[in-house]
């Protein structure tokens, strides 16, 4: 299933190091991607240039503070990736509960990093998430699996498991997508691939692989929409030294 995205990789490695300017460009533009699409996910309504301009500190008219500060929330939680995964720490729920705190720091500080304490329910969704009682057990769950049989999984496979578990458990009041998708690539940037990025205009197949993976406990569709953005970003690194 990975055969393709594995020699894509091969490539890539093989033609490390990328020059300097290159490498920094690549990363500059698939994070940005990745910040205004996540966001864009979950309602933003700032455009991918709009989203540049917060990044480099300027305000844009008409829009709300939380917009603004759910973009620069998300750039310091890549920087926190990033770090985590330089100083290749093992994951752990301590981190996870440090990524959703700065998600959501400035937005709803009475709930950064801390589980929820109430019954939610997802629109949309078929999957109703577990009783708030439950959440602590479901997540010291999925953190044994994770360094069990996710350890044994391709990287991106584990990755887009990482995401679907933790959004079926759904731990937090608010900010669980975005930070599922930090999971996401702080796994697979743990293994040097480049991070991937899904489209808030997949935003539906996305919404739809998810409630079937928790519905029915079939993942095979939500990881094949992770490995086909996974191949996009890939795309993006080989287009630098083809």
């Amino acid at each position: 299933m990975f055969e393709t995205i594995d020699a894509k990789m091969a490539r890539l490695d093989a033609a490390r190091p990328l020059p300097p300017y290159t490498l920094k460009s690549l990363q500059e533009k698939l994070f940005l991607e990745w910040t205004y699409n996540s966001n864009a996910i979950e309602g933003n309504t700032l455009t991918l240039n709009e989203t540049k301009i917060v990044l480099e500190g300027i305000t844009v008219g008409g829009k709300t503070l939380r917009e603004h500060l759910e973009v620069i929330n998300h750039r310091d939680a890549i920087m926190y990736v990033e770090e985590i995964v330089q100083k290749k720490e093992p994951l752990s729920e301590w981190q996870v509960k440090n990524l959703h705190r700065l998600v959501l720091k400035g937005i709803d500080d009475d709930y950064a990093g801390r589980y929820r304490g109430e019954q939610v329910f997802i629109s949309g969704a078929k999957h109703i998430p577990p009783a708030h009682f439950l959440i602590q057990e479901k997540m010291e769950r999925m953190m044994d699996w994770y360094h069990k049989e996710g350890f044994l999984l391709h990287p991106v496979e584990r990755g887009a498991m990482l995401h679907a578990i933790f959004t079926g458990i759904h731990p937090f009041v608010d900010g669980n997508g975005r930070t599922s998708r930090l999971l996401l690539n702080l796994e697979v940037m743990k293994d040097g691939f480049p991070p991937v990025v899904i489209k808030a205009e997949n935003r539906l197949a996305y919404y739809e692989a998810l409630d079937k993976a928790h519905t029915t406990e079939d993942y095979r569709d939500f990881i094949t929409l992770v490995k086909e953005e996974m191949e996009n970003s890939l795309d993006l690194y080989l287009s630098a030294i083809d």
